[in-house]
């Protein structure tokens, strides 16, 4: 069929990871009125804002993966990377480093890591699981001893309260045109990493190594470079986050970032991207992120205990790879089936 003749609507569905995108938003929209109904204190001013506020952590971190699982690997090592710049930059900051010296020593730390999962995965070949299984351990063990094994003081105690206050202010409490920041930089991200992702030759490279790492060689395309590329994609994010869980609580905890690796695999594969690698867009990411949200928000607004929270989201994750999966098969089906009547 000519594309140019293409009704619009089938255009936008055959974006690749649209489908998937857009029933997440879906959901969003069922879940959201769903708990509204319940208790319109969901509905509130206040709510919306601080909605927007805890799911642009989880957008920040799902960016990140999403880059790595659309590869076709795994990163493990978020959540320690996170914590990991929480600790570095809190502890700089309590020595009286400035924040803009402390963000790219933190920076350049977390970075390290990217390269090190890259290098592992890509170059090396080890299983992505155990290379970044092995890199979570050695980011924690880091967010431990920065500080020697200890939580730090509060950083305006380095840097002293109003420098303090605009290091905060910047990352997580301060307002512009009424929404908090926090949700800014995570808008800016996302349509950073969107554009690299959906409109450059690094973009196309990285679905083609999730689609067929073999056929990507062969065209060509760097795999070691490409995968460590998602890597430090990945990096990138969890240092942010870092920065943020720092400035929400104006202080480093070690345990900062626990469990944030599941959640950013949450956010990517609710939102349509495979776990299998080749599919998915950023704004089901988006869309995941945000229903990841809107559930933690909304069953603890109606009263709902942690461990069934928990479970129910646990369910939505299985069932959201599971069509995936189902999808993936009957695609395969679909492809072989004119071949064999052709034999026939």
């Amino acid at each position: 069929m000519n594309h140019k003749n293409m009704n619009p609507v089938k255009k936008v569905l055959n974006v690749r990871g649209m489908r998937g995108a857009l029933t997440a938003f879906g959901g969003l929209i069922v879940i959201y009125i769903a708990f509204g109904l319940i208790n319109p204190n969901v509905f509130s001013g206040q709510n919306i804002m601080n909605l927007l506020r805890s799911m642009s952590k989880y957008l920040i971190i799902g960016i990140g993966q999403s880059y790595v699982l659309i590869t076709g690997n795994i990163d493990l090592s978020i959540g320690s990377v996170v914590g990991m710049s929480a600790m570095i930059s809190a502890t700089l900051m309590t020595q009286g480093i400035t924040p803009v010296a402390a963000i790219l020593i933190t920076l350049c730390c977390c970075l390290v890591i990217g390269v090190i999962n890259g290098m592992l995965v890509g170059k090396c070949q080890l299983p992505p699981f155990i290379a970044t299984l092995g890199t979570m351990f050695v980011a924690r063990g880091v967010a431990y001893m920065v500080n020697g094994n200890r939580n730090t003081d509060a950083i305006s105690s380095g840097i002293g309260k109003n420098t303090a206050d605009s290091f905060q202010n910047f990352f997580y409490y301060g307002k512009t045109a009424g929404v908090y920041n926090t949700f800014w930089i995570a808008i800016i991200l996302f349509l950073l990493f969107f554009f690299l992702l959906s409109r450059t030759r690094t973009g196309r490279h990285i679905y083609a190594i999730g689609s067929n790492m073999e056929a990507a060689k062969l065209s060509g395309v760097s795999v070691v470079g490409t995968v460590t590329k998602t890597y430090l994609v990945s990096a990138f994010c969890s240092c942010i986050v870092g920065l943020i869980l720092c400035g929400q609580a104006n202080m480093g905890n070690m345990e900062a970032g626990n469990m944030y690796e599941m959640y950013a695999v949450a956010a990517g594969v609710i939102g349509g991207i495979s776990p299998l690698g080749g599919t998915g867009i950023l704004l089901g990411t988006l869309a995941g992120a945000s229903v990841w949200q809107t559930l933690e928000n909304g069953l603890n607004m109606i009263g709902v205990q942690v461990g069934i929270q928990r479970l129910v989201i646990g369910i939505i994750v299985v069932f959201a790879v599971l069509l995936d999966v189902v999808f993936r098969k009957g695609l395969v089906v679909r492809k072989k089936r004119p071949a064999s009547e052709n034999g026939n």
